[in-house]
């Protein structure tokens, strides 16, 4: 027989409960769908003993012996079964693979949780992300403390990139996004409004609404969806081209080098970012209520400071820093933990965005109890 046949096997003509195995059993010469197709069936049967031939192989590899010796065990789960006419030289190595195969050790199987137990498997692995996430704060803000008293370790160009990629190349779609929000709460609450008679109070609704709710709030998801994505992006590509270890080997800390000028950058940047969504929040409400409710700029400019307090834009503003602590050491901490390949960046990306909005939703709500409480 030609020693390019490929891999197969017969039911030998003698004995019905043997198997012949011919060809070369080799990686390139093992079709295993072919092989597949025809152990099956074998494996399907019920005969109490099973005989593999191998003396018509005419060439095997390891591949050829590993697939030999999967079948054989395969086969040897319902029944007994003996492997015959192997030559010297394929015994050795199939002696060789079975040795090998019998010190593997079995993969763990995976749990398949459901229920209940699945909920308490989630909530483990939220409080685990949790306790990571403010772990890594305070090492950042011990980090920062440091850099503090040695103002020299203070990248300054730096941060003034971050400000530039962060706050000033934002400001546009910012602007665009607020000028609508302004526009989007006017209609829906002086369509109710008019229908009392109150459209006024539209004035008062408004600047409440942008200055203390949707100005800060809305800023800080879109500089999440925006800039944290790029922090975790870029992180992670710094990881994946073992950047990061240069700098360890280095002995420079990355979290000087790295982080603490986007958090810096982003402290700078958010706060300012929602001064100016105020601006084009009221801009917006200002133009629709002219046209819907017929009050003039002049009225609307007037009554403005007369019903909304300063401390509204205080508490608006307020909140952006700790809106920006939030989505850099995200950002950071995901990027910090890509690994493997380019897929990994996209995944803690993701996660990275998607943790950062929760958290900020999740601190806006705070500060609604905690302002509630406070009677402010």
């Amino acid at each position: 027989m030609s020693k390019s046949v490929n891999a197969s096997v017969a039911v030998s003509a003698q004995q019905k409960n043997q198997i012949d195995c011919f060809g070369a059993w080799t990686l390139q010469g093992i079709h295993k769908q072919n092989l597949d197709r025809a152990f099956k069936k074998w494996d399907r049967r019920t005969e109490p003993s099973l005989i593999l031939n191998a003396e018509s192989i005419t060439r095997m590899d390891s591949s050829g012996a590993w697939q030999l010796y999967q079948w054989k065990k395969q086969l040897a789960k319902k029944r007994e079964v003996q492997l015959i006419g192997l030559n010297k030289e394929h015994t050795l190595l199939f002696g060789m693979i079975e040795q090998a195969a019998q010190q593997l050790k079995p993969l763990p199987q995976p749990i398949n949780y459901n229920g209940l137990a699945l909920l308490g498997k989630k909530a483990f692995e939220a409080w685990h992300e949790l306790k990571s996430f403010l772990r890594f704060i305070g090492k950042t803000f011990t980090t920062a403390i440091q850099t503090l008293s040695h103002p020299k370790q203070l990248r300054g160009r730096a941060i003034i990139s971050i400000i530039e990629n962060t706050g000033l190349d934002a400001l546009g779609i910012i602007a665009l996004l607020s000028f609508m929000i302004g526009i989007v709460l006017t209609y829906q609450m002086g369509f109710q409004l008019k229908n009392f008679g109150a459209t006024l109070f539209i004035i008062d609704l408004l600047g409440l609404a942008i200055l203390r709710e949707f100005a800060p709030l809305l800023t800080a998801i879109m500089i999440a969806g925006r800039s944290g994505s790029a922090f975790t992006a870029q992180l992670g590509m710094m990881k994946i081209k073992e950047e990061i270890d240069a700098l360890n080997t280095m002995g420079v800390l990355p979290s000087q080098l790295l982080i603490l000028p986007r958090i810096w950058g982003l402290l700078i940047a958010l706060p300012l970012l929602t001064v100016w969504a105020d601006i084009f929040g009221l801009l917006g409400g200002m133009a629709m209520t002219h046209n819907m409710l017929n009050i003039s700029y002049t009225d609307f400019l007037q009554r403005f400071p007369k019903v909304v307090s300063l401390s509204s834009l205080i508490i608006g503003v307020g909140k952006a820093p700790v809106f920006a602590l939030i989505i850099a050491n995200t950002a950071c901490l995901q990027g910090l933990r890509v690994s493997g390949s380019a897929d990994s960046v996209g995944r803690q990306t993701t996660r990275s965005v998607v943790q950062a909005i929760f958290f900020i939703i999740v601190a806006d709500a705070l500060f609604s109890i905690l302002f509630s409480k406070l009677n402010i």
